[in-house]
């Protein structure tokens, strides 16, 4: 069963409001929107979430949405980030087309402009340091202190600024500043800097350039020369609205945009900060920015999540004007619901038991017709082998078991999944007194799981051939934090010690182990499952994307 992917996601919220009363009153003929990351790293699910509301609206409302990298800072950004987030785009089922823009292809006009602001009395070259500048800029309760070097001259401001750009000062010896309020009750309209010294390597520039743009300056002003409409942002950059409007209002820009601020998204067991993700990779804290327990959008395609279900999680989580914390129930949810759909079941055996059927003949081994999905006839059958010896789940045996344990037990019948019934009749231990082969009768009139006397049993189980089944190496994923609200600043303490399991003694069907399919399958009573990129042909490796049910919450409640 196949689920075609839909890029536009229906929905009614404030921001779409927005545009269909700017479409109805003609303010705008045409909806542009943009989705604008800092190349500094990989997207993680909160970005889907702009990216679904920024390409979503464009879509709906029959307009475009441009894919801009702010790479305003070379100091922190590489081609590998400007080359996952647009493979991250692209997964998540959506095309900027031929609008692919970068700040940097910019950098002519803005500086151009930031002479001109020069040279209308609104901005000024300053000498302070960076923490005298931050000193001086006052408290939310105090004003802010003009610095002693805001009443130069336009000429002096030009050179100055002139000189910068040419290199000719250190890092941190200079910045330009507007020149707005430094008693304003906004801290961001006290004279921010529009322009640093950097003398770094840009990766599309080269040293062209030895001064940047600060993000508030280059942000607004890229909007205008992209004709955005609506400058879709999260709530961290309500405060700096009045900066992006003042700046539109004091520039020869080509178009006004208006910038609309909604919820970012929060997550319970996960930490979205790209400074704790970016600390997580460089202190070895995970095996790399797509470690299937990074919330990124790269760890989350490894471990096999659907994009169709992160499209759905966004969806129904909806857009809002204040904060709130969703539950990561939600989101796996979501990967349920989807992958029931869609992934094909096979067996796998995690922590294998030998079983022995003593009464089956030797060397005979039979093909056992088994179902790909029990809702989707056409995706029709296969054949397991069966034979004397085989595997079951260590779990699924107990020597003295509880009233209610109905599972494998000495001298309890049970049925192995589209195979037979059988009952337990001893159990083989080793020296230390560990349980290694449970020898056990199958009746042979119950072929394909069915007494014909109509006798019952109270428990199914899966199985593998110990001859014919593959071993393979099974990764299994729990949160990467134990608490449902992690300390960022001192994330390190949260982390959660069970968050990967392996298991290097699995069995899988043959042709689960011989597949190179990056589709996610289902393993039978066990969850979903999906081949690692680690995998190899002699060594295949699984991650479980998700479990049947949510038995990671259920264990924490215990504690």
């Amino acid at each position: 069963m196949t689920l075609e992917p839909t890029t536009a996601e229906a929905g009614r919220d404030f921001i779409r409001d927005i545009v269909q009363a700017d479409l109805d009153a003609k303010r705008h003929s045409l909806i542009v929107t943009r989705f604008p990351p800092e190349p500094n790293g990989y997207l993680h699910i909160g970005h889907a979430k702009s990216i679904g509301l920024n390409f979503g609206i464009a879509q709906e409302f029959g307009g475009h949405c441009n894919l801009r990298f702010d790479d305003t800072n070379p100091t922190r950004e590489e081609q590998e980030f400007i080359d996952s987030i647009q493979a991250d785009v692209k997964w998540l089922g959506y095309d900027w087309g031929k609008n692919l823009f970068f700040a940097s292809d910019y950098f002519e006009k803005l500086y151009a402009w930031a002479e001109g602001l020069i040279g209308a009395g609104l901005a000024y070259v300053d000498d302070q340091s960076q923490e005298e500048i931050r000193l001086a800029r006052g408290t939310l309760t105090e004003p802010g202190k003009n610095s002693p070097f805001r009443d130069r001259t336009v000429a002096e401001n030009l050179d100055l600024f002139r000189r910068m750009k040419a290199g000719e000062f250190p890092n941190g010896a200079r910045v330009l500043r507007a020149r707005i309020d430094m008693a304003s009750g906004n801290i961001n309209l006290r004279d921010p800097v529009l322009y640093r010294i950097l003398h770094v390597h840009h990766p599309r520039t080269g040293d062209k350039w030895s001064i940047y743009p600060s993000y508030d300056y280059a942000h607004g002003q890229s909007d205008a020369i992209e004709g955005i409409t609506h400058s879709i942002c999260t709530l961290e950059f309500e405060d700096h609205r009045p900066l992006y409007e003042w700046l539109l209002s004091k520039l020869p820009v080509p178009s006004t945009p208006h910038q609309y601020e909604f919820a970012r998204l929060n997550l319970s067991y996960t930490l979205l900060s790209k400074r704790v993700l970016t600390e997580l990779v460089r202190g070895g804290h995970v095996a790399g920015w797509d470690d299937p327990r990074m919330p990124t959008i790269a760890g989350l395609k490894r471990r096999g999540v659907p994009p169709a279900a992160v499209r759905e999680f966004i969806k129904r989580i909806g857009v809002a004007k204040a904060n709130s914390v969703v539950d990561v129930g939600m989101l796996e949810f979501c990967i349920r619901e989807i992958l029931n759909q869609t992934a094909q079941r096979r067996m796998a055996v995690l922590r294998p038991l030998r079983v022995v059927i003593e009464n089956y003949p030797e060397g005979q081994v039979e093909e056992i017709e088994a179902v790909n999905h029990p809702d989707d006839p056409s995706a029709g059958t296969r054949r397991v082998a069966f034979g004397r010896e085989l595997y079951i789940e260590r779990d699924d045996f107990m020597e003295n078991p509880p009233k209610k344990f109905f599972r494998l037990s000495p001298g309890n019948e049970v049925r192995l999944r589209y195979a037979y019934f059988i009952t337990c009749r001893e159990v083989v231990k080793n020296a230390a007194g560990e349980v290694v082969e449970l020898r056990c009768t199958y009746d042979p009139a119950t072929r394909g799981g069915n007494a014909p006397d109509g006798r019952k049993v109270k428990a199914t189980m899966h199985w593998l051939s110990a001859t014919r089944s593959r071993p393979a190496e099974i990764r299994l994923y729990n949160p990467l934090f134990a608490k449902p609200s992690p300390d960022a600043a001192n994330f390190a303490a949260d982390l959660n010690p069970q968050s990967l399991e392996i298991l290097g003694d699995a069995r899988v069907e043959p042709d689960v182990a011989e597949s190179n399919s990056a589709e996610v399958m289902q393993f039978e009573r066990q969850g979903y499952f999906v081949r690692d990129k680690d995998a190899t042909a002699d060594r295949p490796v699984f991650n479980r994307t998700i479990g049947l049910r949510d038995t990671f919450a259920k264990e924490v409640g215990k504690g």
